[in-house]
């Protein structure tokens, strides 16, 4: 029998998850009632601080994953032209956006001491957002692997060659399988089928259709699923396993995809160095990360541990109706519990944040070294997109603002002063750089984006 209780002005069913029922769990976490009840929150990390999980991951494959992206810079210069500048890096600009630092004291009336910064993931070259990193990494990895087997690649060789005919017919044998939301989805599709394998990208059904025409124009199969995220991972991991030459990269558990969004803190590093801006004990640096199955953000939040260890304080940021990461993180319970089963309905215009379960391997992975995460509303995301627009013409998807909120929720929030006390950081903080990580926008449609500008 099932028994209702109101918490908060909330209906919940009394029912247990992991031994506990919903009203226990709320008992145990104070802030848990937030995001039942689908409020904006900040949430801290108690865990933060204990030992790097080196278990896992090792410092060794971050360089290794930078190592592979070098080699490859001659073919996708080859096969992008637009990457030439770069050498065939696929990297992203780090902009300063006072105006919006300005509008953002304005606008929610707190001084943002120090200097932000917009991290323009959503420009990266390819696909045009963070999943350019893992995504592209992993496939060039599965590509590098058999033509190393079976088409006589060998390391000391110009990568270049890869965008032949020979190898190209050498990659149709070979299939890419991903379950998305999105961006994820672009970014394997693109790159797969650049280089001639199949590929299959199974959509959930909050995906864009730009995206999915996107794809489809490219020949890739698209898969939609009138359900979220997690059955089109569900559904294309099952149809992936039937083919031996299949090859499905799993958002939820793959250390390759990891490693790519890792490389980039190393780069990061060096275009702080080359605006002669310092991270150190009195210079922190505050970064914030929009957040949906978890790859991207940790990745890239291991990354920067490794590169400047207690100095650099990484945030979460949630839809309000998607918090899978800060739900899997506060109870503890990792991918074993999912939004729906407390009663968040996961439905977010932020697309590539719409995951209802977080990935186990990166939920743990945080469990030590995540400041922090919080949640925020749509509106707001669609407030933040058109501020950014008009203040310094970046124009980016919702998702993509989520970040924005975060020097906001830190200096304005009781519990971000709590975690800037705790750590002696109120006397440093005209000498921090916050660093929001802009994670997709570029290519969105000029309509759509005039749509999303409407919204605000």
């Amino acid at each position: 029998m099932c028994s209702r209780i109101i918490l908060g002005g909330t209906a919940l069913e009394k029912k247990t998850i992991a031994g506990l029922s919903i009203f226990e769990w709320q008992e145990k976490h104070r802030l848990l009632n937030k995001l039942v009840n689908m409020d904006e929150m900040f949430w801290l990390n108690p865990d933060y601080g204990t030992e790097l999980d080196d278990t896992i991951v090792l410092a060794d494959q971050v360089k290794s994953a930078e190592d592979r992206l070098e080699r490859f810079a001659d073919y996708i210069v080859e096969a992008f032209p637009e990457t030439g500048p770069m050498h065939g890096i696929i990297e992203s600009p780090l902009v300063e956006v006072p105006s919006m630092q300005e509008n953002m004291e304005k606008s929610y009336k707190v001084v943002i001491p120090g200097k932000i910064l917009l991290k323009c993931d959503s420009h990266l070259p390819i696909s045009g957002s963070i999943k350019a990193r893992g995504g592209i990494y992993e496939v060039l990895k599965r590509a590098e692997e058999i033509a190393m087997k079976h088409g006589g690649l060998k390391q000391t060789d110009d990568y270049g060659i890869l965008a032949s005919e020979a190898y190209k017919e050498l990659f149709s044998n070979y299939s890419i399988a991903v379950g998305s939301t999105g961006n994820l989805g672009m970014s394997i599709g693109i790159i797969s089928a650049k280089l001639g394998f199949r590929v299959t990208v199974h959509m959930s059904g909050d995906a864009k259709q730009w995206k999915k025409d996107k794809l489809t124009s490219l020949g890739v199969i698209v898969k939609e699923y009138d359900d979220d995220y997690s059955k089109a991972v569900e559904e294309g991991r099952l149809e992936a396993s039937l083919d031996p030459h299949c090859h499905f990269i799993d958002d939820e558990d793959s250390i390759d995809l990891f490693l790519g969004y890792a490389t980039a803190a190393g780069r990061l590093k060096n275009q702080l160095e080359d605006r002669s801006i310092l991270v150190d004990a009195d210079h922190p640096l505050f970064v914030y990360l929009p957040c949906g199955v978890g790859g991207g953000p940790g990745g890239i939040t291991y990354g920067l541990k490794l590169a400047f260890g207690e100095h650099v304080h990484c945030f979460f940021a949630e839809p309000t109706h998607s918090p899978c990461m800060t739900l899997g993180l506060m109870t503890g319970l990792h991918d074993k519990v999912s939004v729906q089963e407390f009663g968040i309905d996961n439905k977010t215009e932020a697309d590539g944040l719409a995951v209802g379960r977080p990935s186990g391997l990166v939920s743990r992975l945080m469990t030590s070294i995540l400041s922090g995460s919080y949640t925020i509303e749509d509106q707001r995301l669609f407030e933040l997109l058109r501020m950014m627009a008009e203040a310094e013409g970046h124009y980016l998807e919702p998702s993509a603002l989520a970040g924005a909120y975060g020097p906001i929720h830190l200096l304005s929030h009781q519990t971000g002063r709590e975690y800037l006390e705790n750590h002696k950081l109120l006397e440093k903080m005209n000498k921090a750089t916050h660093i929001i990580w802009a994670t997709g926008g570029s290519m969105v449609p000029k309509d759509m984006m005039e749509q999303y500008l409407a919204k605000s």
